[in-house]
């Protein structure tokens, strides 16, 4: 797919919570086809310690406002610095980045998202949506401040909610939600995005009922393109870099 580098316009800085906040961004010429999971390197100018460009998974996509947005939390000073744009400040992206993710077989597919990575399941959900699946969208969190926006996913799907505390939906971790105790066997595919022990825990146990998995990493890609191969993740084919061949892996095919 061809990529592209275009300075977009900041229309709305979203602060959601303390440490989450949606960037959305106006495109100078009309918007290519994005596809769910795929994402965009990010040049943070407006920091001094930031030297390289940041990835982030393209959150929502409106064709019709010739707008994307980007969902992030503020982890470092590159990610504070982005939240502090303003209206009107220019952000540059190459984009569309690394490849997507498959449909399932059958009309059931659980989405699973852990704080931010919640992002890419929202294109995902829209997108099953329209060609006739019918997804459930499972957001998990430490805590309830880590429950981001639910209600963007509830048009396109059942939405369930877990938090490590108990303090929204049912307590514990995605994994221990009822979904997988119940449910789990009615599904033809499961996608995941999230800290890397919850996408494993996610793998495991879709793999214990042979359900195909599928899962965004979250690995440094500093460059986007294969070049600096600081992204390299080790498969059942031999090393392939994220940002080329991912940001989606079939859950068997990682080791």
């Amino acid at each position: 797919m061809k990529k592209f580098i275009h300075d977009f316009v900041v229309s709305r800085n979203h602060h959601i919570t303390h440490d989450y906040f949606a960037i959305y961004l106006k495109c100078p010429v009309p918007l290519p086809s994005i596809l769910p999971g795929q994402f965009a390197e990010v040049l943070v100018s407006n920091s001094t310690t930031t030297y390289l460009r940041r990835p982030f998974s393209i959150y929502d996509v409106d064709y019709e406002k010739n707008e994307l947005s980007l969902l992030i939390k503020k982890v470092g000073d590159g990610t504070a610095a982005l939240s502090k744009l303003s209206e009107g400040d220019i952000l540059n992206l190459v984009y569309p980045l690394g490849n997507s993710f498959s449909m399932p077989a059958g009309e059931k597919a659980l989405l699973v998202g852990g704080g931010v990575g919640i992002a890419p399941m929202l294109l995902l959900a829209k997108l099953l949506h329209a060609k006739g699946y019918k997804p459930d969208v499972l957001i998990g969190g430490r805590t309830a401040g880590d429950i981001l926006e639910p209600e963007k996913y509830k048009p396109y799907g059942e939405v369930f909610i877990t938090t490590d505390d108990g303090s929204a939906g049912e307590k514990g971790m995605v994994t221990q939600h009822s979904l997988f105790a119940g449910k789990i066997k009615t599904y033809s595919a499961v996608y995941a995005c999230g800290p890397d022990p919850m996408m494993k825990a996610v793998g495991r146990a879709a793999a214990l009922h042979d359900i195909p998995c599928e899962i965004s990493l979250e690995n440094t890609m500093a460059c986007g393109i294969g070049a600096c191969l600081c992204c390299v993740v080790e498969t059942v084919e031999g090393n392939k870099t994220t940002c080329m061949e991912g940001p989606v892996f079939d859950t068997r095919m990682l080791k």
